[in-house]
């Protein structure tokens, strides 16, 4: 029989591409609140003898961690040959390391929690900062799928004579890799951030403008206020409006709002958290990365995005 994909929560319909680019069936699974806010979980496909994958974006994960993996923890218990993990946005990244003391390192602590749950898992452009890769937290094979090259295509293909401006300095290494896809010109802000929502970036590069249209480009957009202060002092140095874009659409609270009013020509985002900015489709490189583990094997050649390390990670699962 086919694996099984069970998709938990609203998607922009990434779980459904997914199930199709991957042969994979879409499970049926019933989850809801009981009066006291406990959850009444229940797998209505049956699970035994197969392979079963969960879906979700692990944006706002306090509510759906527990549920997820009391619902892995149902699949075992049901029989189900393998357990995995496709979360196109993987949340408890940022905290890679005690800043203070008595400080909790969730990123380390949240992995611990997945990989005693799933058997492998696979994230679209996780926030390794400190971290040198997943394998350095997660016990468990993973894959990491690239959003840079459907973003690099909308690019091509959406914006005329393009300049790709990295916020800061940890943009750097993808944006310019994505700018390199392009085919176009980049260059990367200096920021200093003092909190949440207390950020100043250095405007120097933006000193020359040379005509071209600002895309403002971000792994990750939050509080927003990285991207919100390179937008304005993209038009302060006398630029076009911006094209704003993110790979992952958090969006805390006016976040959004925020951005549409620092004068952005327009928000994009991809598809790895549903908001209304999702314009850009990843489902072709999630879909090779989660073949490394059920579904259609795709050949090396369709392996668009996945990181060499996690076809040797398949490799050691079946060892």
């Amino acid at each position: 029989m086919s694996p099984l994909l069970f998709s938990m929560g609203s998607s922009s319909g990434l779980a459904e591409r997914l199930a199709q680019a991957c042969a994979l069936e879409l499970g049926e699974l019933i989850q809801r609140p009981f009066p006291d806010q406990e959850s009444y979980l229940r797998l209505m496909t049956a699970v035994a003898g197969r392979d079963v994958a969960f879906f979700s974006p692990l944006d706002r994960p306090d509510a759906k961690t527990l549920p997820l993996l009391l619902l892995a923890a149902a699949a075992r218990e049901q029989g189900a040959r393998s357990v995995g993990l496709v979360a196109p946005y993987l949340g408890y990244m940022r905290q890679d390391r005690a800043f203070n003391p008595g400080e909790a390192v969730t990123s380390v602590s949240y992995a611990a929690l997945l990989s005693r749950a799933f058997d492998w898992l696979v994230t679209v452009d996780p926030h390794l900062h400190r971290h040198a890769s997943l394998a350095a937290i997660y016990t468990i094979p993973s894959a990491v799928a690239s959003a840079a090259q459907p973003v690099a295509d909308w690019v091509r293909r959406e914006v005329d004579n393009p300049i790709l401006i990295g916020p800061d300095e940890e943009s750097a290494q993808w944006v310019e890799h994505i700018a390199s896809l392009a085919g176009a010109r980049s260059t990367v802000l200096r920021k200093t951030r003092r909190g949440d929502y207390d950020v100043s970036i250095d405007g120097a590069p933006l000193q020359q403008n040379s005509g071209a249209t600002p895309v403002i480009v971000d792994d990750i957009v939050s509080s927003g206020r990285t991207m919100i202060e390179a937008a304005r002092l993209v038009r302060h140095a006398g630029w076009r409006p911006p094209i704003c874009i993110a790979v992952h659409a958090l969006f805390a609270g006016d976040a959004y709002q925020a951005l549409q009013s620092a004068g952005s020509a327009r928000i994009i985002s991809t598809n790895t958290i549903t908001h209304p900015s999702n314009t850009i489709d990843v489902s072709r490189p999630l879909a090779d990365a989660v073949a490394q583990f059920v579904g259609e094997a795709r050949g090396p050649s369709e392996l668009i995005g996945v990181t060499p390390e996690l076809r040797q990670g398949k490799q050691r699962s079946q060892s």
